[in-house]
């Protein structure tokens, strides 16, 4: 489907014209964006949604969409749900969607492409759009890392791991993934803590600025048994330095001693919700278009260095859509790992000034199944904030895939 509508992009070309002017275009069939909000980022097990189980992390973010959208919930046809670690996901969302006020006649399902659920989940109510199955949609991204991981309770059979190395290194845990990264591409200690540093740091100067601001929805909660309401990310740390986070020990120990809990994504709870629907209704329904969705694309590479999955993601991505990362202004790429994104920034050759401008995961926290999302919520936020128009996202994904979207920002 996602090939499907790159093609079509592509054949809406006139002649003379460029294809990022077609990109930059509006036409009423076009795939826009009404709303895109987040809830704060809270730090797993002891943060603010450590009390929230993922039913009520996903029905606290659907009655943030229904009050926000000015928009009947009955319109809504379909919901998918970006997330990881629960099975049950697919029974939360549409219990979650019906006591948050949409009606019976609104359907839901769930989605797990690892580290990329969010953004599929975007992809697959984009192409439900595109195709002309409905009129509106709503993606979600969320992850309650509280409740437990994505951990398999046993290897795979026996004729899985006999027959092929690259299967059984889809059993790597990510930490062992970050330190292949780290020692096959020579991505220092130093060059990885210098990084993080800079991550903590954009953040922090963020959140002081109040940048987030507009991409977060306040949201009330229990903790401890008392309500309490969250507005702001945890995982921030004002005044982290290089030389601090010089002094953590590794994390990994028996795969490496590069990665640690200072140069990695945190540990963290925390939704996304974006509503798309064909730009023609949304004019019809005065809805506010915020961006346009230009198409995803995913690709595989070896599973033992799935952190550099952005690098085959992105270059097809661009490829199908004949532009470059000149064509860019924006730039989210999930800092699952340091190793990962210093790779992938340096083998992309990607300017730093416009990847990841607020900081990343490594600052921000990565709730797995969220991510996607968030990272267009964001994205879109800082893309209003300088005037910008064009945005690219991308994920590693576990067990070797890669994952790359592309947005046209219509608010500036």
């Amino acid at each position: 489907m996602a090939a499907s509508r790159l093609s079509s992009v592509l054949s809406h070309l006139t002649p003379g014209q460029k294809p990022i002017d077609k990109i930059l275009s509006q036409n009423p069939d076009d795939v826009v964006i009404t709303l895109a909000i987040r809830t704060p980022l809270t730090k797993a097990r002891k943060g603010g949604f450590k009390d929230t189980h993922l039913d009520g992390l996903v029905f606290k973010t659907l009655e943030q969409v229904v009050r926000r959208s000015n928009l009947d919930p009955a319109l809504v046809e379909d919901i998918c749900l970006g997330n990881v670690n629960d099975s049950k996901a697919a029974y939360y969302v549409r219990a979650a969607c019906l006591a948050a006020g949409f009606p019976n006649t609104t359907s839901a399902s769930s989605v797990n492409r690892f580290c990329s659920s969010g953004l599929k989940a975007v992809q697959d109510i984009a192409n439900q759009i595109s195709n002309g199955n409905i009129d509106i949609g709503l993606a979600v991204g969320a992850e309650s890392m509280s409740d437990g991981g994505d951990r398999l309770s046993r290897p795979f059979v026996d004729e899985i791991l006999e027959a092929s190395q690259e299967a059984r290194d889809c059993l790597m845990p990510m930490g062992q993934t970050s330190e292949n990264v780290g020692k096959d591409f020579n991505i220092t200690r130093e060059l990885q803590d210098r990084y993080a540093a800079e991550s903590y740091r954009r953040a922090e100067v963020a959140q002081k600025a109040g940048w987030f601001d507009d991409e977060i929805v306040p949201i009330t909660v229990k903790v401890d048994g008392k309500d309490v309401k969250l507005t702001k990310d945890e995982g921030p740390r004002w005044g982290t330095t290089f030389e601090s986070l010089s002094k953590i020990r590794p994390a990994f120990p028996d795969y490496g001693d590069k990665s640690t809990g200072g140069n990695s994504s945190q540990v963290t709870d925390g939704a996304a919700a974006i509503l798309l629907m064909r730009r023609s209704k949304a004019l019809e329904l005065g809805q506010p278009i915020l961006a346009k969705f230009c198409g995803a694309t995913v690709a595989g590479l070896a599973p033992r260095i799935m952190g550099i999955g952005p690098t085959v993601a992105i270059p097809k991505l661009l490829s199908k859509l004949q532009i470059s990362l000149d064509d860019i202004d924006v730039v989210e790429l999930n800092e699952a790992f340091a190793s990962m994104a210093v790779y992938c920034r340096d083998t992309l050759k990607i300017d730093w000034e416009k990847m990841n401008v607020r900081g990343g995961a490594i600052a921000l926290g990565h709730p797995l199944g969220a991510t996607g999302a968030r990272q267009i919520v964001t994205g879109l936020s800082e893309c209003r904030r300088r005037k910008a128009k064009v945005l690219l996202t991308s994920m590693c994904i576990g067990t070797g895939q890669g994952m790359a979207g592309l947005f046209v920002n219509e608010q500036l």
